[in-house]
């Protein structure tokens, strides 16, 4: 094993029996943080309902009617729960960069970084883990695994 793969010794020993119960559920908890958030956005989008989410859509420049926001229904909402589970994984996290760097680039920049200013700083950094989970995949506990297909 080269040097570049090898785990860092650990500055407390004793730990190590530790990080090796605990490092495997990194991923799904990563998996499970932006899952929870798109679920919640996605509920609030079923809750709000398309059309009234195309009008929002509409007044932040994005004008896709009711089948966008259908679209965006579907990969938050759906999306969401397959990430948490780990099934069809790199897909759906693959829409969620996309959706975001759209929120971050064209709705969200000219704002400035903050999101207390409407800034892009809450999308970019979801996108940016959506796209890192769309790169790596379920991992060891998901779905995808399990079945021995990615989507």
């Amino acid at each position: 094993m080269t040097d570049a793969t090898r785990e860092p010794r650990p500055l407390l020993p004793f730990l190590e029996p530790l990080y090796g119960v605990l490092v495997p559920l990194a991923w799904p908890l990563v998996r499970c943080a932006i899952a929870w958030n798109l679920i919640v956005h996605g509920w609030g989008k079923v809750l709000r309902g398309p059309a009234a989410q195309a009008v929002q859509l509409g007044r932040d420049g994005i004008d896709g009617g009711i089948p966008l926001a259908l679209l965006l229904i579907f990969v938050e909402l759906v999306g969401g729960v397959c990430i948490a589970l780990g099934l069809a994984t790199r897909f759906f996290a693959a829409a969620v960069a996309i959706e975001m760097g759209v929120l971050a680039f064209h709705t969200y920049w000219g704002h400035g970084f903050s999101w207390n200013g409407r800034g892009y700083e809450y999308v970019l950094m979801w996108g940016l883990v959506s796209l890192a989970i769309a790169l790596r995949g379920g991992g060891p506990y998901s779905l995808d695994r399990k079945i021995g297909r990615e989507f």
